[in-house]
């Protein structure tokens, strides 16, 4: 297929007064905001085809149409099977209308959420309040198609989409630059605690002289005090008021001497319980560094295998991982806001994510049925409700649905959690299913 020819025909007609008119000069439904129905596929102009193909169906779900309606695009070359599809949906036949009857299926949830909308305005507010969620792809289906949506919306809509897609190219270079940010430090990190490790056995060594020290002193404070003993009693026995003077002063010397002797004693121990606090520190400080290396490797490998184009490569990078693609994951609990950054890793792997938010506002009762749909479970501790993190627990237990409980619900978390899953040798879909015992306790 000559793929030139294809892209000229998907010039962008977005403010231009023809957007009835398709390439082949047919006629098109022009929709207009007294329809009170959904619109369909085939109806909407050409220009909205474009971002409708490339962000609602991924590519697996084109190579699947290709070859069920004889494509003549390559299934290697993406591009040609995305501006093929565009062109063919241009028009009422048998490829846009299974097309239109599949997104209305994948995204039948959003389809029913938009159902609330009664006027333009509740649809464009709609759109606005999914993509700032970075729900992008159900929220675009629902809104393009909505029978309340003028050509105005549809404009809106397909504008922001247009920038959107230039925040995320620009998000991944500031991911690119972050990473390297966190390599330095991670260097800068290595380097003071090793400083830190070789100043501690230094204040080590000389913590263990001055105990030695101390404990030689209070060994000559046991005899002093002996000494202190045999004087008192020399002291009574002796007539002579000189004698007894120079008594007097020598045991008011060794006297302060004991004193300062206990001082010293105190002090050591207070070193003592100080060294001890300082070597906790440090473990907590080397544990936490050897769980963010762990984490900038995974992510590193992630990165790696998400900008290397050969197959093969990607493979031999996260080879667990590349075993994952096409299981049904279910994340429990969480952080909300970096949800769609937790689609977007698994989508990256091939892997399809549903989630659970513990009660917040998804009922527990549904749990149950979502943990029986999916192969493997997810659950970060430190951000879940305690009856949700339990009733999971007991649910994965009873039914030996594989569950990672782990903690640590940040985006670097989280794709190391998918990479811990991915490590057992076997397939998650038909994996011996286990709960893993490192996981933090309520």
């Amino acid at each position: 297929m000559d793929t030139s020819i294809l892209l000229k025909q998907l010039v962008p007609k977005v403010f231009s007064p023809e957007e009835s008119v398709v390439a082949n000069n047919s006629p098109t439904i022009a929709m207009s905001s007294s329809i009170k129905r959904h619109a369909k596929l085939w109806e909407l102009s050409e220009t909205y085809h474009c971002p409708i193909i490339g962000t609602c169906l991924s590519i697996s779900d084109l190579e699947k149409f290709a070859r069920s309606f004889n494509f003549t695009a390559s299934l290697r070359n993406e591009f040609a099977l995305h501006v093929e599809t565009v062109n063919r949906v241009s028009t009422r036949n048998e490829v846009s209308k299974a097309i239109h009857k599949f997104l209305n299926k994948k995204y039948q949830t959003y389809v029913t959420d938009f159902e609330v909308a009664r006027s333009d305005t509740d649809v464009l507010a709609l759109w606005r309040k999914y993509s700032i969620h970075g729900e992008v792809a159900g929220a675009l289906w629902a809104g393009f198609t909505h029978k309340a949506a003028s050509n105005e919306t549809r404009k809106i809509i397909y504008a922001d989409m247009h920038m959107l897609s230039h925040q995320v190219g620009a998000g991944q270079a500031t991911d690119m630059r972050r990473l390297a940010r966190l390599e330095k430090e991670n260097t800068e990190i290595k380097f003071a605690l090793k400083q830190q490790q070789q100043q501690q056995t230094r204040n080590e060594v000389r913590l263990r002289k001055q105990l030695h020290a101390t404990e030689s002193e209070l060994e000559n404070l046991r005899q002093s005090g002996n000494e202190v003993a045999v004087l008192r009693a020399r002291i009574a026995a002796l007539e002579s008021g000189v004698a007894m003077v120079e008594m007097g002063q020598r045991l008011m010397s060794l006297t302060m001497a004991n004193e300062q002797l206990q001082m010293t004693s105190e002090r050591v121990s207070t070193l003592a319980k100080l060294l001890e606090t300082t070597n906790n520190k440090a473990a907590i400080l080397l544990r936490e560094r050897n769980m963010l290396v762990s984490e900038k490797k995974t992510l590193e490998q992630f990165l790696l295998t998400k900008n290397t184009p050969d197959e093969s490569k990607r493979k031999s990078l996260l080879p667990h991982m590349h075993s994952m693609r096409n299981s049904c994951i279910l994340c429990v609990g969480g952080r909300i806001t970096l949800l769609p950054q937790y689609r977007m890793l698994a989508e990256q792997l091939g892997i399809r994510l549903i989630h659970h938010d513990g009660g917040q506002q998804k009922a527990l009762s549904r749990l149950h049925s979502m943990v029986d749909s999916a192969d493997a479970v997810i659950c970060p501790t430190d951000c879940v409700s305690h009856a949700a993190y339990y009733q999971l627990k007991r649910h994965c237990r009873r039914t030996g649905k594989r569950c990672l409980l782990f903690k640590g619900a940040s985006v670097s978390g989280f794709t190391t959690a998918l990479a811990t899953l991915s490590s057992d040798p076997t397939n998650v879909s038909r994996s011996a299913i286990k709960c893993v015992p490192e996981i933090i306790e309520k």
